[in-house]
């Protein structure tokens, strides 16, 4: 049986911390192959307008390069407007009939998953995955989701502070891939 995970998010932009989850969903969950799914929109995030989805789509393959077990879906982009979860697992539940479905998550967004669209229908198309920030422990999952926390590399690093680095003038090494860093510093993104 494949076994199949999913990441989404806005990915704006794509770092170590994104990565590092990605590498422990594959190993720990025996991933056959792992998809990484840039929102249009998120509905979590209505007020702030992301980087336009080409910029991190072009980010998003600088930092997969050669990493053969993964790739970037962009179904997300191409529907636009906002992104609801439930219509990629429709999508790659039709795809991969008979496939295990692994979602990955944020911690922060578990106990919200039966605010989420279509709630019911979404928590039977995949077993959800959180990687928990350093120091803390993730919060069980509400019936009817079913999941577990990644034992993974913990790591308190969000877009959010890259962004804010950026523009700071302070240094982003270590905490994106170089080929990432010098896109932002020659594109002159985030500043």
């Amino acid at each position: 049986m494949e076994r199949i995970g999913l990441f989404g998010g806005s990915f704006d932009p794509i770092h170590v911390g994104h990565l590092l989850v990605a590498q422990a969903a594959r190993e720990e969950l025996e991933l056959t192959r792992l998809y990484f799914i840039p929102a249009a929109q998120s509905p979590f995030k209505p007020d702030r307008q992301p980087t336009p989805a080409a910029i991190r789509m072009q980010l998003m393959r600088l930092a997969l390069a050669g990493k053969t077990w993964c790739e970037v879906d962009d179904q997300e982009i191409r529907r636009g407007g906002i992104s609801y979860s439930i219509d990629t697992l429709r999508d790659y539940a039709a795809r991969f009939k008979g496939a295990e479905l692994f979602y990955l998550i944020g911690a922060d967004n578990v106990s919200q998953l039966t605010k989420w669209r279509e709630a019911a229908e979404l928590a039977g198309l995949a077993r959800f995955v959180v990687q928990p920030r350093p120091g803390e422990t993730a919060d069980s999952f509400p019936p009817p989701f079913r999941g577990r926390a990644l034992q993974g590399f913990p790591l308190g690093i969000s877009s959010s502070q890259i962004r804010n680095r950026v523009k700071a003038g302070q240094s982003i090494e270590h905490l994106v891939p170089a080929a990432v860093a010098q896109a932002i510093h020659n594109n002159r993104l985030y500043v």
